[in-house]
């Protein structure tokens, strides 16, 4: 098929970041320098130039920033998302006449012949210097003075000064172009090459023996600002972009239970809430995750345990939406009003805190959706609605929505509106609950209208499922997921797991939220390592994601009590009864998660995923990795058995961390305040998971000769 022109010679190939052939869109957050390459070529030796075209979605006119040429046909331009929401971008390249000639006729010039220089000979022969006095006398300095590059002193220039017709006719060539792009310009920039156009001509009209290269790299830049666009080659498709807020790159979630945050065995409610933030605002964290805060079913209430009967005074399940007060835009009525909910909020705000929602899109048999929309729901032979089951497992309390309903569009519209209603009280990130048993392109949609006015919210997924439907939901718009994390207990799985989310092409798309427990899961890692394992994975999750979250009281508290052997399920577990936790206890981790939110804050470097490196050490129980974020480097090894002393030696990449191959640096431990002064890439590490089990160690460059004698370089 012939191309719409044919005389556009430029080939636009493997442009990045580039979601799915430009189906979904990159991530980057506000003030991000976004920085594009592609591969750019034409055919033969004429140059290639091109510049990145961006906007934001709803602008009409584009933003340009040029390109740099990398080397191998490969290019870069950057640009800066100074807005949150949408964006676009693609790539326009052209042949460069003018870039071409300048080059060309800078070969043509370094090529002339010189006049009245002469063979470097001795000057005692025949012909020698003493005989050629005349006007081709050249004193041997100016000639050094003059070298042009290719040429040495003692060249062969010959003697013999002839006029430089291909250099004079390579001025008028320029000097059309330079015309052409004074047509193009504007105003005193238009004068301005129009006059260096008359200038080569007027230069070439002299037909000079030895012509000196004509234009500054002013007039260069000038005339290179306005391209002959008319055969130029746009790649095929407006690329997407999303900027969302710092938050979403950078987080600490705290999740708790709203009905158990009062005093023991009284049922809680918002306001107990709003008088536990100041200490959980006190302890780092920045996002307070609050499970389901709606009216709970009573029919089939699962009782203590996951008991399939309720007995009085059984609180039953906060995912088990809705009752006679209402559902998804209802609060139970034991937690308070929306006035107490309002009060929250600026609680919240007060203390430097947000309040992420649950949005748990199934139902308990009372929901009104249930009655007055029993259409959105899988109607079984016998008339009954669907139940969720995961056989063996049946939760007769919640009824599952089918999105195959005939009525899919109002079931849309009606979820949407969840959304709609807790924003426009003031909430800003949701938590959704098992967003891949809903449909994905129901999920696209919704998400672009919340956006649409509010590109500030911020959407967590709880998918723990397979790696592409994650992945399809990231694509789909969520800001944050759950991650594998919780499972990856040992050195290779998890250098391997987050090697994979935290570089392209996952990365550009996909940002992972690490959680060491959760109230659904209780890791078998977690229910036998004791406290020091809940503190090995407090550490691994602060320090290797920039986002990670735990569920508390549970976890400082080292909760870890399967409902039995090979379960998951917490004993006496909080999602089905309320319970009372002594945040006193002197074994308490919070101190320790207190301490690792002041550290990521106060290090940038732990503020972001893309500059993750995994470092060699030794030992399999021990796994070493860096951040760094220009002079910020920071280091942490980590002892993966939580119950023996482990030791071993590093084997750090030097060049990655910015430090001296084969000098000295100090090595000072965030979490102990001890210093050490460490050599080279191999160094000695001890940790013991009962008294310290890991370090995090910020690097700093120390010469040899500042070190005090006697100094250890071992832990």
């Amino acid at each position: 098929m012939k191309p719409s022109d044919g005389r556009s010679r430029v080939v636009i190939e493997d442009v990045k970041p580039e979601i799915d052939c430009g189906r979904h869109a990159a991530k980057r957050i506000l003030g991000d320098r976004v920085r594009v390459t592609a591969a750019m070529y034409s055919d033969g030796h004429d140059h290639v130039a091109g510049r990145l075209m961006y906007k934001r979605a709803e602008e009409r006119t584009w933003r340009y920033a040029p390109f740099r040429e990398l080397g191998n046909d490969m290019w870069e331009a950057e640009f800066t998302a100074d807005a949150l929401g949408a964006w676009v971008y693609t790539v326009q390249a052209w042949v460069d006449h003018f870039g071409t000639w300048v080059h060309d006729l800078h070969k043509r010039i370094d090529a002339q012949e010189v006049p009245g220089i002469v063979d470097a000979v001795d000057a005692s022969q025949p012909g020698g210097p003493e005989q050629n006095e005349g006007v081709n006398a050249v004193d041997q300095n100016t000639v050094a003075a003059q070298q042009l590059p290719g040429k040495q002193p003692g060249s062969n220039y010959g003697t013999n000064a002839r006029p430089q017709g291909d250099v004079a006719l390579a001025l008028r060539s320029g000097a059309i172009l330079l015309d052409q792009a004074s047509a193009r310009a504007r105003d005193a920039e238009a004068r301005t090459l129009k006059g260096t156009a008359s200038t080569l001509r007027y230069m070439a009209e002299k037909n000079s023996p030895y012509y000196d290269f004509p234009l500054s790299d002013d007039c260069i830049r000038l005339c290179l600002e306005y391209p002959d666009l008319s055969f130029a080659a746009t790649y095929d498709r407006e690329l997407p972009l999303w900027v969302d807020r710092e938050r979403a790159r950078f987080s600490a979630w705290y999740e708790f239970f709203p009905r158990s945050a009062g005093q023991p065995g009284v049922h809680g409610t918002l306001r107990d809430v709003a008088n536990r933030l100041p200490e959980v605002a006190a302890m780092g964290f920045d996002i307070v995750y609050l499970p389901p805060i709606h009216p709970i079913g009573t029919a089939y209430r699962k009782g203590k345990n996951n008991s399939v009967k309720a007995e009085p005074g059984d609180v039953g399940s906060p995912w088990a939406i809705g009752g006679s007060d209402g559902g998804h835009k209802a609060i139970l009525r034991e937690l308070g009003t929306f006035t107490d909910f309002a009060a929250l909020l600026e609680t919240a705000s007060a203390n430097g805190l947000e309040i992420a929602l649950d949005i748990a899109f199934q139902c308990a048999p009372e929901h009104p959706w249930v009655k007055e929309h029993p259409d959105w729901f899988r109607i079984r032979p016998d008339g009954s609605i669907q139940y969720a089951e995961n056989p063996p497992k049946k939760y007769q309390d919640i009824y599952p929505i089918n999105f195959e309903s005939s009525d899919w569009r109002a079931l849309w519209q009606e979820l949407y509106s969840v959304f709609a209603f807790w924003i426009d009280r003031g909430v800003k990130v949701f938590r959704v609950d098992n967003p891949h048993t809903k449909a994905l392109p129901f999920w696209e949609w919704c998400i672009a209208e919340v956006r649409k006015e509010h590109p500030e919210v911020i959407f967590l997924a709880e998918a723990f499922t397979r790696p592409h439907v994650m992945y399809g939901l990231a694509k789909m718009g969520y800001t944050q997921s759950y991650t594998y994390f919780s499972w990856r207990t040992e050195k290779r799985e998890l250098t391997e797991y987050m090697t994979e989310i935290t570089t392209a092409p996952v990365n550009e798309f996909f940002r992972g939220n690490l959680w060491p427990n959760t109230p659904d899961i209780l890791p078998e890692f977690l229910q036998t390592g004791g406290r020091p394992g809940f503190a090995q994975r407090a550490i691994l999750a602060a320090t290797l994601g920039a986002s990670w979250g735990v569920y508390g009281p549970a976890f400082e508290l080292c909760e870890h009590e399967p409902a039995k052997p090979g379960s998951e399920e917490y004993l006496n577990s909080e999602k089905y009864e309320l319970r009372s936790w002594n945040r006193d206890d002197p074994q308490s981790l919070a101190p320790l998660l207190t301490q690792l939110n002041q550290i990521r804050k106060t290090h940038p470097a732990l503020q972001r995923d893309n500059t993750l490196r995994f470092h060699n050490i030794s030992n399999d129980h021990l796994i070493a990795y860096s951040k760094r974020l220009g002079d910020d480097v920071v280091l942490m090894v980590v002892n993966l058995d939580p119950h023996n002393l482990q030791t071993g030696w590093t084997d750090l990449d030097l060049v990655s961390l910015d430090l001296p191959i084969a000098g000295a640096y100090e090595a000072v431990d965030l979490l102990s305040g001890e210093v050490y002064q460490w050599h080279g890439s191999n160094n000695y590490v001890a940790l013991d998971p009962e008294k310290a089990p890991a370090h995090i160690l910020v690097l700093h460059p120390k010469h040899l000769s500042e070190m005090t004698a006697g100094e250890s370089t071992e832990d």
